[in-house]
């Protein structure tokens, strides 16, 4: 049978006009119980756009479809209020400890924020540089970021620019900064001069009806895929997942995160609990700290503060006198190593 007397079922389902490009393909074999679902066609075979064929793809309900994350140069909001100066940053790191790994590459975002509706509003200033660790960057790592040894080698970070994005910037944002910030702090201490907050542990993601915090995740839940573990391309991941509303709040979780870092944080210690307690604690989701021998929690406002007291007086202490140690953190020592303010609580 000639190609032009052929049966259209097989060129036309997808509806995407590909019959020109050569034989059909065979069709699947279907089991006569169950009968194939057809995506809607158009009028007529044609070749159709990506971004067509992604819409065509998305009103049927056996696909979801991915599209690349947008890299904003530029945000049309004009805000209605006043505006922050945010700081995203993400790091390119040797290896996990900062007291023997380094800094191979830095990639910071500078936005204004408009603090009424949480939008990004005008131009995005970017910076991306390399850095020679002085040391060979280790096999796993280059697999996993493709950075090579090559590629930093005489590279060093434009301090000058660096310090100027940090003068006017009012908080720095990044996905786990309880990594990254002693990273950049031990590289350049102008770090340590400015608040911060984490969208990886101030936003809770599950709450919000995010199956993971992990940054890659919290994209292709919104329909976008990327190219992780360079610096720059993160950090847009990050803006662009920020800037959209949470679907269970609303709002943005560049405004959360802005609200949060105005507030305090602290981390309380379960002093002298039992070690019949250490089950109960762990189930709570109290961590142990082995270097002071202690169970602690980390605590985000005080009306939390409030009821885990409580918790800690009736379920740990029986009710029986005790004092319990507080450690309060604003968003200048926050996921710094620098302690914070620490105090004892009497229940």
């Amino acid at each position: 049978m000639s190609k032009a007397s052929s049966s259209p079922a097989s060129t036309d389902q997808l509806g995407f006009g590909f019959d020109d490009l050569g034989p059909p393909l065979s069709p699947p074999s279907v089991s006569p119980s169950r009968k194939p679902r057809l995506v809607p066609m158009p009028p007529s075979p044609q070749v159709l756009a990506p971004e067509a064929m992604a819409q065509l793809l998305d009103q049927h309900e056996d696909f979801r479809v991915l599209r690349r994350l947008p890299v904003q140069q530029r945000f049309v909001h004009q805000p209605v209020g006043p505006t922050r100066r945010v700081l995203i940053l993400d790091t390119e790191t040797t290896g996990l400890d900062h007291t023997r790994d380094r800094i191979m590459e830095l990639a910071l975002l500078g936005v204004d924020v408009d603090t009424v509706t949480g939008l990004p509003t005008g131009e995005v200033e970017v910076y991306d540089g390399l850095e020679d660790p002085g040391m060979p960057i280790p096999r796993e790592i280059q697999q996993i970021t493709g950075i090579n040894d090559d590629m930093v080698r005489g590279h060093k970070l434009d301090e000058d620019r660096v310090h100027a994005m940090l003068a006017g910037a009012d908080i720095v944002i990044a996905h786990n900064a309880g990594f990254d910030r002693p990273f950049v702090e031990a590289r350049l201490g102008r770090f340590a001069q400015i608040p911060w907050a984490c969208s990886f542990a101030d936003l809770d993601w599950k709450a919000q009806g995010r199956s993971s915090a992990k940054l890659t995740q919290l994209a292709l839940e919104m329909g976008w895929f990327y190219d992780a573990h360079r610096a720059e391309m993160d950090c847009h991941a990050l803006l662009a997942v920020l800037s959209s509303p949470l679907p269970m709040s609303g709002g943005t979780g560049l405004a959360r995160l802005l609200e949060a870092s105005a507030k305090p944080s602290y981390r309380l210690q379960a002093t002298a609990a039992s070690f019949e307690s250490k089950d109960v604690l762990k189930a709570r989701g109290y961590r142990w700290d082995g270097a002071n021998k202690v169970w602690q929690i980390r605590i985000d406002d005080d009306l939390q503060l409030q009821a885990e007291c409580e918790w800690l007086k009736a379920t740990v202490y029986g009710h029986r006198p005790a004092r319990v140690q507080l450690e309060q953190f604003d968003a200048s020592t926050r996921y710094a190593l620098r302690p914070g303010k620490t105090s004892l609580r009497t229940l």
